[in-house]
């Protein structure tokens, strides 16, 4: 059987789950393809011609390659296809984005037919995904007098590409769908179960909500067919927890509109809304598509006559309907007036949904045309010698005279790229930056390397220090999905310049250490810009971004991203931790401590957290900066003393020091160039050079947090409150709880100790617990499982030169192997400690889960409902977050300990301690 009839019994089966042919992306199918469009008595071949005009992926798949290379032979009249005409083959050229149709129309356009020259010459002024080695051939013809590149170069400068773009209509006519109350993850637009999918963007529309919502939603487009569905989030925010861009194109596929004709799958312009807003990290994917996000307010806080909030009860604020969203409520969104009108009604202002630069995203149709037209017309007008013609909406830069700066605000100064020089930007500002550090993880990695193909990226940029690809989210479980996409995705990833966690040739051991400790160890440098492709991309040096797969993308490809300035929040600390204390609860405690300051408001939405840590290194210091994403905030940053800033930089040295050792540095010495880069950083601090960075005595910030360590008296547990009353109080990260609260009775099944929250302290943590119990009971038994997931391999090395991993491997019913790793995912646990392969685990979600109806006890930062633990029939899944040393208690007595059960257990242990600086952390000029 050959190829083409291997394609067409994939067909078959794929019609049997309610599928369309997978787009093709490889050469030789395509060739075959060809082969038959050729043989004009083929019996395939008008099926053959419909899959090379319409289902062949653009950009730089090797089907886009031979594509390309087609369309030229018969623009070229070197092959003859009655369907295919020159004009349409240019059409066709047209819509592949990049890559080696860009070559072609190069070809032809600085080739010695002026006819055809000055058809491709058409075709190139409306492409914007051009490379260095595409501009330089444009450069080269220029200087050399060729008068079609002249009159390209000079539409460039113009930036016709963009301004011949159709307008964005003024009104947009939109019929509402509630997608659920209360805040919305992106696990429920793409499931994280259903990760392996991700790529094959037709079946993994299937997984968006769920089949009852998605034919409610075509109902919707049937009655209104001239409105675009809004999905909304009502009473909370629309897309917490991660920053998927396989959420928004699911979104996209089922709301949006066809990117182009000829490409399948590909839906851009999704419209979505929320009560709250929708999550930073998720707009930026709304962006990348251009699509609208809406800050819907149409819930607000009732007031009594002096404008103070009511309460109810329970001591929560009373809200109060401002205007109805209910599912097939018809609005209109007017772009030119920036309102939302329910027919002639005015409901709310739309300002922040229409800025400047996002309608440059809404007419470009995403916002990649942008960033890229931007840097193609700066090449034209420096080509030309002019100054680049005002098109796009100009930087958006504030400045505050006398006014100092805030850490992130320091380094977007640091970092900002095409800004008025000399000029010191404030929040508000919006700029494109450079990025140091990018993080791309294994279950959206695939659709990262898609997006580089389609945006014809070959190579990382220059400009990044180091990059990498990870292996964490498919730890877990080594089965046929991941044994069909990872490799795939390692070999890509390496052979485009990224550090990556198992080895394409199979020479080092495969690595798969959380991504974001990994990403903290590879920060050298606190003033760094970082990007990764997970919500907790959230460093304890630099700023970190989570961004989604897109974002990462053109942060390989080009090393900027685009962004304004967030507004800060600045967190300090007084008073004492209580011995008995973890630094877990501190960080619960904050969030619980925020919200009762201002009066249920969350102050971190949206904005960016400085943190004052300043005495805990690098590993207890992610502990906060992780959790920041649960908190709704944009980044964190941590302002570290000097001492501590050298102490946790040795440490990162030490640790990519083992990753050189391993074999795992690239031909450039990405790894080698990252620990030179932390000696001179370390060299700075201590010449005192360039101290470490800290915010100025008078910078302006939003709001200032005081958490008090003296009021902690109990651990606290982040609970989902799975049967609140109201739907929209579950399962958000805000119900914050003492171990008081559960008076000792409420049962455990099931306790995790593991994910990006724990640190090599919390291992030891879980050894000295099962020391002290054994000494106080002779043994130790459980009376739930318990898992346990370090999240890195150094972590289980040092334990095992300290003795600690001995013990653990005593009390384990389970022992991770990575000579024979687990084909299948655990579905039934018993009462014993498994000690499982370093990863995300059960926080992940996509391969291992707890028993359904389980009430789980994690030190993981996932609550949501269905990700760690899905409902049954007979109770509600739960997944409530505490300090490790109560989840090793819980899972031992089966239940929520009591605060004196807690206080036995853990007395002498050395929990994760933090004591504040005590000086102030800034910078006095």
């Amino acid at each position: 059987m050959n190829i083409y009839q291997d394609y067409i019994q994939e067909i078959e089966e794929r019609k049997n789950q309610g599928l369309h042919p997978k787009p093709i992306d490889s050469a030789e199918l395509l060739n075959e393809i060809i082969a038959q469009i050729k043989d004009t008595a083929n019996e395939y071949r008008a099926d053959s011609l419909n899959f090379f005009i319409y289902n062949t992926l653009p950009g730089t798949t090797s089907a886009a390659r031979v594509k390309a290379q087609f369309l030229k032979e018969i623009i070229l009249g070197d092959s003859v296809v009655a369907e295919i005409s020159p004009a349409f083959a240019f059409e066709l050229l047209s819509h592949m984005k990049g890559g080696k149709s860009i070559e072609v129309l190069l070809d032809l356009a600085l080739g010695n037919d002026i006819v055809i020259a000055k058809e491709a010459a058409k075709v190139i002024k409306t492409q914007v995904f051009l490379y260095e080695a595409d501009t330089n051939r444009l450069k080269d013809a220029f200087n050399s007098g060729n008068e079609i590149a002249k009159e390209i170069i000079e539409s460039y400068a113009k930036a016709e590409f963009f301004t011949k773009l159709p307008a964005v209509a003024e009104e947009i006519k939109v019929v509402t769908f509630i997608a659920g109350e209360g805040d919305i993850s992106t696990d429920l637009l793409s499931p994280g179960n259903q990760a392996h999918s991700r790529s094959d963007r037709e079946l993994h529309g299937k997984c968006m909500i769920t089949p009852q919502a998605q034919e409610e939603i075509r109902a919707l487009q049937a009655q209104y067919p001239d409105a675009s569905v809004m999905l909304i989030a009502e009473k909370g925010t629309m897309g917490v927890g991660s920053s998927r861009m396989s959420g928004v194109n699911n979104v996209a596929l089922w709301t949006g509109k066809q990117a182009s004709p000829y490409v399948p799958f590909v839906n851009i312009a999704p419209i979505v809304g929320g009560t709250n807003g929708i999550s930073p990290i998720f707009l930026t994917t709304v962006d990348v598509t251009g699509g609208i996000g809406i800050d819907l307010k149409n819930w607000v806080k009732k007031v009594d006559e002096n404008g103070t909030p009511v309460r109810n009860e329970n001591g929560d604020i009373i809200l109060e309907e401002a205007y109805s969203v209910a599912t097939g409520t018809v609005l209109t969104i007017n772009t030119k007036e920036k309102k939302l009108y329910n027919g002639d009604k005015e409901l709310i202002d739309l300002s922040k949904s229409f800025t400047p630069q996002k309608m440059e995203f809404i007419k470009a149709g995403g916002s990649y045309a942008i960033v890229f037209g931007k840097k193609l017309q700066t090449f034209a007008a420096q080509l030309l010698g002019i100054e680049a013609p005002l098109v796009f909406a100009p930087s958006k830069e504030i400045s505050h005279e006398g006014q100092g700066l805030t850490a992130v605000e320091k380094i977007f100064n640091k970092n900002a790229v095409g800004t008025t020089p000399g000029k010191v930007l404030h929040a508000g500002s919006d700029v494109r930056v450079q990025v140091n550090i990018v993080g791309s993880q294994d279950t959206t990695g695939l659709m990262t390397s898609q997006e580089l193909e389609s945006m014809a990226a070959t190579v990382i940029s220059p400009v990044v220090d180091g990059a990498y690809q990870s292996g964490c989210h498919t730890a877990s479980v080594w089965d046929k999905k991941a044994q069909a996409n990872i490799p795939k995705l390692m070999k890509f990833m390496n052979d485009f310049g990224l550090i990556t966690a198992r080895d394409p040739k199979g020479e080092y051991h495969s690595m798969t250490d959380v991504i974001h400790k990994v990403l903290n160890d590879i920060t050298v440098d606190e003033w760094a810009i970082i990007i990764g492709g997970d919500s907790h991309t959230r460093m304890s040096k630099g700023v970190a971004f989570g961004a989604d797969s897109g974002t990462v993308a053109l942060a390989l490809a080009t090393g900027e991203a685009s962004m304004p300035i967030p507004e800060s929040v600045k967190v300090t600390f007084k008073g004492n931790m209580k011995e008995y204390m973890d630094f877990r609860d501190v960080v619960h405690a904050t969030q619980a401590q925020m919200l009762k300051q201002f009066g249920g408001e969350n102050v971190f939405q949206g904005r960016i957290i400085e943190v004052h840590i300043g005495t805990l290194p690098a590993d207890q210091a992610f502990t906060f900066t992780d959790w920041t994403a649960e908190m709704k905030a944009k980044a964190s940053i941590c302002i570290s003393q000097d001492n501590t800033l050298i102490e946790s930089l040795e440490i990162a040295k030490g640790r990519i020091q083992i990753m050189i050792d391993k074999g795992m540095d690239n031909k450039n010495q990405v790894l080698q160039g990252l620990i030179n880069k932390a000696d001179k950083r370390i060299a700075e601090i201590t010449s005192g050079e360039k101290p470490s960075l800290a915010p100025d005595a008078n910078a302006k910030y939003y709001a200032e947090v005081i958490v008090d360590l003296d009021v902690i008296a109990e651990p606290m547990i982040a609970d989902p409150d799975v049967n609140n009353k109201d739907v929209s109080k579950r399962y958000t990260h805000d119900t914050i709880r003492g171990l008081s609260y559960y008076e000792g009775e409420k049962k455990v099944d099931l306790g995790f100790v593991g994910s990006c929250m724990v640190h090599k302290g919390d291992l030891k943590i879980v050894s000295q617990m099962l020391r002290n119990l054994e000494k106080q009971n002779g043994k130790v038994e459980f009376n739930a499982p318990l898992v346990v997931a370090a999240p890195t391999y150094n972590i289980i090395d040092e334990l095992k030169a300290e003795g600690d991993w001995e013990l653990l491997e005593k009390y384990s019913g389970f022992k991770f192997d990575d000579n024979s790793p687990k084909g299948e995912a655990r579905v039934e646990y018993k009462n014993v400690m498994y000690l499982e392969r370093p990863g995300c685990n059960l926080c992940m979600g996509n391969q291992e889960k707890a028993a359904k109806g389980d009430t789980v006890m994690a030190t993981s930062t996932r609550l949501f409902q269905g990700r760690v633990v899905e409902d049954s029939e007979r109770k509600k899944g739960e997944s409530l977050l505490a300090s490790t040393p109560v989840v090793v208690l819980s899972a031992i007595i089966g239940r929520i300990p009591n605060i004196e059960e807690y206080k036995a257990a853990v007395e002498g242990i050395d929990l994760t301690k933090f004591t504040p600086p005590i000086k102030e952390l800034v910078l006095v000029k």
